[in-house]
Order: structure tokens, then C-alpha cells, then sequence
């Protein structure tokens, strides 16, 4: 934590530097007469104080925090938050660090008075730039989004190659262990290293679930601890009685191990829950759903704007995408099948065709790149999500959004669970969390968190969030097979 406090740090006063230098003379006050050739002075002091300022606000906004989210959204939210904070708190701070102490009869006068000569920074507010402050946060929001961008990666990297895992044990083997252990090994950057599993069946120790051994049992669980240097344990029983998860849990407090316990019902508290008290007894409800009229239009302008904007820039890749699909001979240009959308809405969805005419159809999207059914046309189309182009006229025509879950056919929705349905929900977007996530590949019923996730907290700067992520994963092109 101390390296990346160091890097904001540096962050911060490099923003500060920047902005005071392009904006100090462009919103001076009356001809400032601070130079920035050295960036010393007034415009010294101020980015000093504003670093610290920040640095306090990041702090209180999370950003800190060893914990992460899913795909790290959570971190860039509060990012916006952090920094829109630190702006409200700076200038509350100009408003007490004024030279002017007129009125010091009045107590609150005096306290301004007081703190003045206390923090003693000589500020000449009124020598100041105004828009060279206000630019600082600006580029602060950008140069930090960047920051914490590059450092996530570089820590995701580090934890795929193994460097700085913790090793975790989960307790349980059936299906709730199962769901653990297929998280752990599709995401390597969660920084978890599975080393094993502990039973209540005796017999089923030095067996293997997936490839990972049955390590022991429960009076077993001091020497795993010991001999793996486990630091922490996944306990995955949530069918179990109470009692006997209060026992493991009793158990590995007396061991000094930190626990985790996937509770009974994880679907349901896996969404935005409630909870209230019946007396001493607590009470698990679901609150309102649903936007509000505002966040709808909000979302509703947005679609609108960024899908013109973007069929505007890409208009020449449009039409040599159309062009070469055209050329094949194969079929059409587009490729329209019937998905469906809010509410249980059927539409048609736009894609330029990618698979063989005689091949597509209604079956299971391709897993790779490598599927027979795709042309080679398709092939590269696919890999830099050319052929979701078209889906930008379902946009315009309100189909689908920018950001949501992705819509699936009839025929695989006919199968869904209440929990499943819960997609439906939100109208259906072109990218969204599991489009940009490590489970991209896996069919997408099979990791419903991420749509859910997602729906519970839809937000525009989550939106934003989730556009910023998905052109990243287009330039480097890792999207979607």
C-alpha cells in the first residue's frame, strides 16, 4: 500500500504541474504576477496542499482497501467519487485559507481567522487561477483513471505468474466448493492460490475434485494449515447445519486463520439485499428495483449519442467490414437472429456475418477462434468485435443498449431458472461486465454474477466504467471469439 500511496502521490503533484502550467495566465485574476517556470510559489503550495487533501480523500473513498471487486469497477467508481470529493474539500479549504479576516468579532470569523495563521501558507487567493485549479482535478481524474489502471494490470500480472498469492484451502467438496474452484482457477488475478480441499467424509481423502487434492478432514485441518501455510479458508457448506459451521469456524479462530463462509441462499444474497430486525431476530428483503425515470433518460441519452458518435468515426471501418463480408459470396452481409430482450421482448439483433451461411444458424455461439464454422473474414472481425458494429443500429433503435447483459436466443432462455430470468431485468447490451471479464469464453448463463452484479448496480459512471474497460479489451484485442 505504501508504494501505490508513493505513486499518487506522484500522480497527483505531476496533474497539479500540468495543469497549473496550461492554465495559469489563460484564468488569472486581475494579471497574475506567479511565475510557473519553476513552479514554485503560491501554485507550490497549492498543489502540496492539494496532494494531501487527495491523498486523505482516497483513503476515506476506499481505494486503499487489500479487497477488490469484480473486475476492479468498484475502484475506478471510486476514482470519480475520490477525486469529485477532494474538489469539494479543496475549494472549502480556499474559502477558509482567505487572507481577508474581516468581521473577526463574529465567532465564526475568528475561527476562519484562526485556522488562517495556524496553516500559515501565505495564500493570495485572489492571485490565484481559477481555472488553473479547477483543470487539476480534471486532469487528476484522467491521470489517476490511467495510475490505477497500469497498476491493476501490473498486480494482475504478478498474481498470474504467481508472485504474491496467498494460499486458500475450501472447505466443502460439494457443488458450492465446486463453484469456488472453478472461480479460483478462471481468475487468476483474484491473487488466491487453491492448494486444496478439506472434507467431512474421511474416505474421500487423497481423492481429487478437478485436479485438486482432498487434503484431509476436519481434524486435519491444524497440520494442512502448518504444512501449506494456508492464510485463509473457504468454507463451502452451505447446506450444513449451523452448528457445525459455527464448530469450523470456532475451530479456525483457535488456529489463527482468517475464514470466509459462503452462506445458505448465496444467489439470493449475491444481489442487493435488505436487512432488517424483527426484534432480535434478522429479516432478509429485496428493495425496490428498477431505474428511476432521470437514470433512464440519462442512460437513454447516452446510448444515443455514443452510438451516433461511434457510427460516425467508424463509418469507413463499417463499410470495408460490409465490404469484405459482401465479397465472400457466402450470404448476406448481415447476420439477424431473433434474442431476447427486456422484459422477455424477442427482437432482432444486427451482426455482420462472421460463420459460414450453411454452418450458423441457430446453434451455440463459437467458444474460439478456431471454430470450422467461422470464415476467415469472420475470424478477424470477431477478434477486434467488428461484427457487433451492426448492433448499434439496434441501439438507435432502442433494441439494446451500449452497456447491459448480453441477449441470448429464445431457445437457451425457454431453460432459465427465476435466478437466470433475472437478466431480463435490463435491457440487453453489445458489451457489459462478462463480455469483458476472463469468463468471456464460458457460456454466459454459467456466470450469471456478472449480469447481476451489473443490474444491481447500474449506474451511468458504472456505464462508464465498463465502456472504458471494453475499449481497452478492443485495442488489445481480446474480444469476444
Amino acid at each position: 500500500m505504501t508504494v501505490q500511496v508513493l505513486v499518487d502521490l506522484f500522480v497527483v503533484l505531476l496533474s497539479c504541474f500540468i495543469a497549473y502550467s496550461a492554465g495559469v495566465g489563460v484564468g488569472s485574476i486581475q494579471g497574475s504576477s506567479i511565475g510557473m517556470g519553476t513552479f514554485g510559489g503560491a501554485y507550490l503550495t497549492l498543489a502540496l496542499l492539494t496532494a494531501a487533501v487527495c491523498l486523505l480523500c482516497f483513503r476515506f473513498c476506499g481505494l486503499y482497501s487489500p479487497t477488490k471487486s469484480l473486475l476492479n469497477v468498484e475502484e475506478y467508481k471510486n476514482i470519480a467519487k475520490s477525486v469529485m470529493c477532494s474538489f469539494l474539500v479543496f475549494f472549502t479549504l480556499l474559502v477558509f485559507l482567505r487572507s481577508s479576516t474581516q468581521s473577526q468579532d463574529i465567532l465564526f470569523f475568528e475561527a476562519v481567522a484562526w485556522f488562517h495563521d495556524w496553516i500559515d501558507l501565505e495564500l493570495q487567493i485572489e492571485n490565484i487561477s481559477r481555472l488553473a485549479v479547477a483543470l487539476s482535478f480534471l486532469v487528476l481524474l484522467v491521470a489517476m483513471t490511467i495510475s490505477r489502471f497500469i497498476s491493476f494490470k501490473a498486480i494482475q500480472s504478478l498474481y498470474r505468474r504467481g508472485i504474491g498469492n496467498r494460499n486458500v484451502l475450501i472447505y466443502g467438496t460439494g457443488e458450492t466448493g465446486g463453484w469456488l474452484q472453478r472461480k479460483f482457477h478462471l481468475v487468476p488475478t483474484l491473487g488466491l492460490r487453491l492448494v486444496g480441499f478439506v472434507t467431512d467424509e474421511p474416505s474421500e481423502i487423497g481423492t481429487h475434485q478437478l485436479g485438486d487434492q482432498i487434503l484431509g478432514t476436519f481434524d486435519d485441518l491444524e497440520e494442512v494449515i502448518s504444512e501449506r501455510k494456508i492464510s485463509e479458508v473457504f468454507i463451502a457448506l452451505p447446506g450444513s447445519r449451523e452448528e457445525r459451521v459455527m464448530e469450523i469456524i470456532a475451530r479456525l479462530d483457535e488456529l489463527g486463520v482468517s475464514f470466509r463462509v459462503v452462506p445458505r441462499f448465496y444467489h439470493l444474497l449475491a444481489q442487493q439485499v435488505r436487512i432488517e430486525h424483527l426484534d432480535s431476530i434478522p429479516l432478509i428483503s429485496r428493495p425496490e428495483r428498477g431505474q428511476s425515470l432521470i437514470s433512464s433518460m440519462v442512460k437513454r441519452t447516452l446510448d444515443i449519442t455514443l452510438a451516433s458518435i461511434v457510427l460516425l468515426i467508424s463509418a469507413p471501418g463499417f463499410a470495408a467490414s460490409a465490404y469484405l463480408v459482401w465479397r465472400q459470396k457466402d450470404g448476406p452481409v448481415y447476420f439477424r437472429q431473433t434474442r431476447i430482450g427486456l422484459k422477455g421482448r424477442p427482437f432482432e439483433m444486427l451482426k455482420f456475418r462472421t460463420m459460414y451461411t450453411h454452418l450458423g444458424k441457430d446453434s451455440i455461439s463459437p467458444k474460439d477462434e478456431e471454430d470450422p464454422r467461422i470464415t476467415p473474414v469472420g475470424r478477424y472481425l470477431r477478434r477486434y468485435s467488428l461484427d457487433e458494429l451492426p448492433q448499434l443500429l439496434n441501439v438507435l433503435r432502442g433494441d439494446m443498449s451500449i452497456v447491459g447483459p448480453r441477449p441470448e436466443m429464445p431457445f437457451i432462455v425457454e431453460e432459465y431458472g427465476p435466478l437466470e430470468r433475472e437478466r431480463l431485468q435490463a435491457k440487453p447490451g453489445i458489451t457489459g461486465l462478462w463480455q469483458i471479464s476472463f469468463a468471456r469464453n464460458e457460456a454466459i448463463h454459467r456466470n450469471i454474477e456478472y449480469d447481476i452484479y451489473y443490474i444491481e448496480n447500474r449506474s451511468l459512471l458504472l456505464d462508464l466504467v465498463i465502456i472504458f474497460l471494453t475499449g481497452f479489451a478492443v485495442v488489445k484485442g481480446t474480444g469476444a471469439h
